[in-house]
């Protein structure tokens, strides 16, 4: 790890001013800043903490949306959001290890755009609303590729805006010395319709489903499903599986995700 200077603003302006510095990145939980800083395949000069910011912290409920404040940790979102929004509840409380979920925070989660993550899937399956200290973004807009988000340089997410749908669940298979989802898939039933969306498993990172959408927005079933494929186009090929492999899955993990849901 190389040297660097690190500060802790307590506000999104002050926090705002910092990045402003040379080579300067904002910190949130750490969980993937931090081994990246171990092995030196990055080097910021200065560090911009997020954790004393109390404005990006905590999750508030009007009417059928949920705001989670950038800064929330993991475990916080899995407790406090059970009763109103149990399926993002339910994803939060399988992120990672007791450590992760009590470091890691949605922010981070979501302005990485890991393609393995959970939490875009679930803003993306939500028609999430990701707000930043400059402005609005809808989740369909936000995640643009593997590592590649909408955010600007100094950008911060501050908080992210969930619609509550009217059943919702994520599934996923777990690849066990990570814990990241193989494939993971977040299923939200709105009354205008339905939402699918896939991490984990292609190449671009996150995305939607949409023929699963338009077959479930008919019948919210797994039988819904019969018939449907996924290309395996595109998909990730590792040692832990091949694309054909991680488009089975998709089938697979969406179909428990309704049966779940419903």
């Amino acid at each position: 790890m190389y040297a660097f200077d690190i500060e802790r603003p307590t506000t999104v302006a002050d926090a705002v001013e910092a990045l402003k510095a040379d080579e300067a990145q904002p910190l949130g939980g750490g969980q993937t800043l931090i081994p990246t800083l171990k092995a030196r395949l990055a080097a910021p000069s200065k560090l911009v903490s997020l954790g004393n910011v109390k404005e990006m912290q905590g999750i508030s409920i009007d009417g059928d949306t949920l705001r989670i404040g950038g800064a929330t940790i993991h475990a916080t979102v899995a407790t406090e959001a059970r009763s109103r929004y149990p399926g993002l509840a339910r994803l939060a409380s399988k992120i990672g290890d007791p450590a992760v979920r009590n470091r890691g925070t949605i922010g981070g989660s979501i302005a990485n755009n890991d393609p393995a993550a959970c939490y875009p899937a679930a803003a993306l399956a939500s028609g999430a609303t990701i707000i930043t200290n400059t402005r609005q973004v809808a989740a369909d807009d936000f995640f643009l590729g593997m590592f590649e988000t909408a955010l600007d340089e100094g950008e911060i997410v501050t908080a992210v805006s969930f619609p509550i749908p009217e059943a919702s669940n994520y599934q996923k298979f777990v690849q066990p010395a990570s814990r990241f989802p193989l494939v993971g898939v977040f299923v939200a039933k709105f009354a205008d319709g339905v939402r699918v969306a896939v991490t984990g498993a292609s190449e671009g990172g996150v995305f939607r489903w949409t023929e699963a959408e338009q077959a479930l927005s008919g019948t919210f079933a797994p039988d819904a499903l019969d018939g449907l494929n996924v290309s395996e186009d595109g998909m990730i090929n590792d040692l832990h599986g091949d694309g054909e492999y991680r488009a089975h899955l998709i089938k697979i993990m969406t179909g428990r995700a309704v049966k779940a849901a419903s």
